[in-house]
Order: C-alpha cells, then sequence, then structure tokens
C-alpha cells in the first residue's frame, strides 16, 4: 500500500462543543490505484484526504505514505514529505500567476531544487496538450487550460501520490471529461495511485474504486469492505 491509515480519528473543539469528523477509518491504497472518495457534506471525505496527505493531523490514530508514519513528523518534515512524496490538484487550479504554464509546471521540482527530467515532462507536456501554451500566464488561459497546467504539475516531480480535491468543480462538463481523462490516463499508462475526493458520480465512475463516507465512517468500499445495511447503494444500482 501505497498510502495507508489505521483507526483514524478527527475531533474538533473539546467537551460537549466537540465534533468528530473521522471515528476510526481504516483503509489503504494500493499503487498504480485511483480512487474516488464520495459522501454527503460533513462525512468526513475532506478530513480526510487532508489527514491523508499530511495537511491535517489526526486526533489518534496511524497514517503511512510510502513507507514513513506522518503523524508524528514535526512540520519542517511534513513539508518535505509533501514536496518529495506527493502531488496536489485542487479545485480552484492555485497557479501562480505570475508564472509561465511551464514555470507552473516546473514549479515543485524548483522548489525542491531538483533538475527536471526532460523526457518525461516533455512527455507530460503533450499528454495534456499545453505544447502551444508553455509562455502564457494563468490569466490568459481557460479554466480548463489551468487544471490541465495542474495535472501536469502535480505528476512532474513522479510523486508516489496524487490527492485531486474536487478537481472538476469548476469546470463545464466537456472540459471535466477531458481533465477525468488525462487522470485515467496517469493511473493507466504511468501506473500513478490517484486519490480522488468528490460530489460527481460521473467524476467517480471513472475511478477504479469508490469509498464513501458518511458520519465519518467508512459507509462503502467497493474493492470489498463490508457495507453495513445503511450504507448507500453502490453506484450504478
Amino acid at each position: 500500500m501505497i498510502v495507508t491509515a489505521t483507526s483514524v480519528t478527527r475531533r474538533y473543539g473539546t467537551g460537549e462543543a466537540s465534533v468528530d469528523a473521522l471515528r476510526g477509518i481504516t483503509v489503504g491504497f494500493p499503487a498504480g490505484q485511483f480512487t474516488a472518495i464520495m459522501g454527503p457534506s460533513g462525512s468526513g471525505k475532506s478530513t480526510l484526504m487532508h489527514i491523508l496527505a499530511g495537511l491535517d493531523r489526526p486526533s489518534a490514530g496511524s497514517v503511512v505514505v510510502d513507507g514513513t508514519e506522518i503523524a508524528g513528523l514535526d512540520d519542517g518534515a511534513l513539508t518535505q514529505l509533501r514536496r518529495d512524496k506527493l502531488g496536489f490538484i485542487f479545485q480552484s487550479f492555485n497557479l501562480l500567476p505570475v508564472l509561465t504554464a511551464e514555470e507552473n509546471i516546473l514549479l515543485p521540482l524548483s522548489i525542491a531544487g531538483r533538475d527536471p527530467d526532460r523526457a518525461w515532462i516533455d512527455q507530460l507536456i503533450d499528454t495534456v496538450g499545453l505544447r502551444d501554451r508553455l509562455r502564457h500566464r494563468p490569466a490568459e488561459l481557460s479554466g480548463g487550460q489551468q487544471q490541465r497546467v495542474a495535472v501536469a504539475r502535480a505528476l512532474a516531480a513522479r510523486p508516489a501520490v496524487v490527492f485531486a480535491d474536487e478537481p472538476t468543480g469548476n469546470l463545464d462538463s466537456t472540459t471535466s471529461a477531458e481533465v477525468l481523462r488525462l487522470l485515467r490516463q496517469a493511473a493507466d499508462e504511468f501506473g500513478q495511485t490517484i486519490v480522488m475526493v468528490t460530489h460527481d458520480p460521473e467524476s467517480a465512475a471513472v475511478a477504479d474504486r469508490l469509498i464513501v463516507l458518511r458520519d465519518g465512517l467508512l459507509a462503502e468500499d467497493s474493492a470489498g469492505t463490508a457495507v453495513p445495511a445503511t450504507a448507500p447503494a453502490p453506484a450504478g444500482e
């Protein structure tokens, strides 16, 4: 497993005002698998992703990313792990406006002080179809082009896992399909592990596996976890 969460809980607040966003989640993500995480608002799906990615800390439990237990790492070590092992794709693109498309793609490598593998970067640029937009800044690109830059940026450093948080949330249906095709291609052709939070069943259908959270608990796992009687019906039924 590239990423494993074991008995992870996350409590916000104290005493009677406390809220349990996650209540003992145990789940693993194998290499090369594209997993979609769904659930109603307040189910804990975004909290789980943030904890898996080291953007938030669990109140209890263990999280292992590519062989490293991250729950006890200090902020500096967490930052280095995110830089070296993780890729991120956000709903809001999160591109730097003063950089060109190519500079945004190369940014994770620049921050890490690593020389880019030009053959790999060129392959990514051609895969996402941005060869003629490399010198354009984000404001000169469409939303779909910006998200394609974000996909290439997330893959540039060959991370252990890419976390995608509602990556099609700001896109129209045609552009959403393009971005999802790129993520699917990354898993199939590049062996990339992808964990995507989405509210859209059509987006989730592109993934190999569907995880559904409800009230901070694992309600459904299409990879074979037992489904409680109160869980929603699996997608497609």
